[in-house]
Parts: C-alpha cells; sequence; structure tokens
C-alpha cells in the first residue's frame, strides 16, 4: 500500500514539474515580450516572412523539423532527477528496498537523459553576445554539475542496494547527493531558459550552427 503512494506521489510530482515548468516558460516569455515590445514587433514580422518561405506549416512538427532535440530531451532529465531526489528523501522514512529499486530506475532514465542532452544533443552556438557566452557558461556548469552528480549518486545506489542493504544512513548520503543533483538541474534548466527567452538563442534556430541540428 505504502509503496502504491509513493508512486502516486512521484506521478503528481511529475506532472506538477512539468506543468509548472511550461508555465515558467510561458511566463518569461510574456516578460521578455513586455520588454523588448519594439523588438518583438519587429522580429516578428522577420519569422513570418521566414514561415512563408518554408511552406505551409503543420499542426503536429516532425522531430526533424525542429532546429534540435535538446529542449525535447532535457525536460526528462529536469523532471525525473527531481523526482528521484524527493522520493530518496521520502524514503528515508519509508526505508523500502522496492522503492529504493524505483528510485534507481527513475535516476537511471534521469541522468541518460541529462547525458545526451549535454553530450549528444548539445546544439552549437555563434555569433552571440559576450553576455550571452557568460549565460551559456553557467549553463554548461550546471548541466555538467547534474551529471557528475547524478553518476555518482548512481554508483551510490548500486552499493547501498547490494552491500549496505539500504541502511537508513547510506540512503541519507545518497539523499544529499540527490538533492544537490536536484539543485544543479533546477539552475541548469534556469540559465537555458534564460538563453532562450531572454536572450534570444535557440527559436527557429536562432544563433545555432546549422551543422549542428540534432
Amino acid at each position: 500500500m505504502k509503496i502504491k503512494l509513493v508512486l502516486g506521489m512521484a506521478l503528481m510530482l511529475s506532472i506538477s514539474l512539468s506543468v509548472d515548468a511550461h508555465q515558467g516558460h510561458k511566463k518569461n516569455a510574456q516578460d521578455s515580450t513586455a520588454t523588448h515590445a519594439g523588438h518583438v514587433q519587429v522580429d516578428t514580422v522577420h519569422h513570418q516572412d521566414e514561415a512563408a518561405t518554408n511552406g505551409p506549416s503543420k499542426v503536429t512538427a516532425d522531430l526533424g523539423d525542429f532546429p534540435t532535440l535538446h529542449p525535447l530531451i532535457v525536460h526528462f532529465a529536469i523532471v525525473l532527477i527531481m523526482v528521484a531526489a524527493v522520493l530518496q528523501l521520502l524514503n528515508l522514512i519509508l526505508i523500502k528496498k522496492e522503492v529504493a529499486w524505483i528510485i534507481t530506475g527513475i535516476l537511471l532514465v534521469g541522468v541518460l537523459a541529462a547525458w545526451m542532452a549535454g553530450r549528444n544533443f548539445h546544439p552549437h552556438t555563434h555569433g552571440i553576445s559576450d553576455h550571452a557566452k557568460s549565460v551559456l557558461k553557467q549553463h554548461d556548469m550546471w548541466a555538467d554539475w547534474t551529471i557528475n552528480t547524478g553518476l555518482f549518486s548512481l554508483l551510490l545506489q548500486a552499493l547501498n542496494l547490494f552491500f549496505f542493504k539500504t541502511k537508513r544512513w547510506a540512503m541519507a548520503i545518497i539523499a544529499l547527493v540527490l538533492t544537490v543533483s536536484g539543485c544543479s538541474v533546477a539552475l541548469a534548466g534556469h540559465y537555458g531558459a534564460q538563453l532562450v527567452h531572454l536572450e534570444g538563442i535557440g527559436p527557429q534556430g536562432k544563433y545555432l550552427e546549422k551543422g549542428h541540428h540534432h
């Protein structure tokens, strides 16, 4: 019964995080539009001209239509790593090996998504301002922190499952490292949203190298 409750809470949390992330991006976009109204008006005309030259638009775009798949993949990392961190904190009370295995699976997929988003599907930029470069540097730094602490958490989780047999002190260490990973992915997401919505990097492939649209 407790495990079903945990799974239900994890599902609700993942949905909540996804909605909050979407609303946060939407709010940032609205704030940026209000601040730069004149620029947006000119830029909108420019993008409408681009859309006209690219042919009729589709309601559901193909994956190949996106300038980069980075945003599609990185949101899995954001949600899954945060859910794993919350479940690990909850399991300090439950001390359930079954929950520990669930956390391991969630964390494995989350870290894999973070790795792919930061390595295989990380777009290369060109022609960006010095300020945007500074923001990008922070984004990449916290993305590395996310991957490294996530991998370390996986290693500790494996040791805990097979050697320490879900001891509370071992689980507390994992919870601490996972909390760091969760904070890191949140900061990486913050700087990523800043790059997109405030610096204008990425929408319709703007400032992205064409040879790296993956």
